[in-house]
């Protein structure tokens, strides 16, 4: 499976069960988008996501998974949030065929870049 763009690194590793996804949430940014791939201070890559639902009681987490399962085709209960529910990076697990994900992944990517 070919990643984004030779020799930058996907903002996902695969595993047993699907894809951990690494993600920087806007919260209150607008329209609900994919705005392609930022990196930390360490380098690591996260998946850029504006939301139009503001950081409170939840509700940029509940639009986070509601937009992440849309785009990607999976059910809500399919995305979970492993680590970060009250900061703006979070880790997520996505359930699925890792390839298919991936594969879906890489498009969003390529169509926000």
């Amino acid at each position: 499976m070919r990643d984004v763009s030779p020799g930058i690194t996907p903002p996902y590793t695969r595993d047993v069960r699907g894809l951990r996804l690494a993600v920087r949430v806007t919260p209150r940014g607008g329209r609900e988008a994919v705005a392609g791939v930022v990196h930390d201070a360490e380098g690591r890559p996260a998946l850029a996501v504006r939301l139009a639902a503001p950081p409170v009681e939840g509700a940029a987490n509940a639009a986070l998974v509601r937009f992440l399962a849309a785009v990607l085709d999976l059910r809500r209960a399919d995305v979970t949030i492993l680590s970060g529910s009250t900061g703006r990076q979070k880790m997520l697990h996505l359930a699925g065929d890792a390839d298919a994900l991936a594969g879906k992944l890489d498009a969003l990517l390529r169509a926000a870049g």
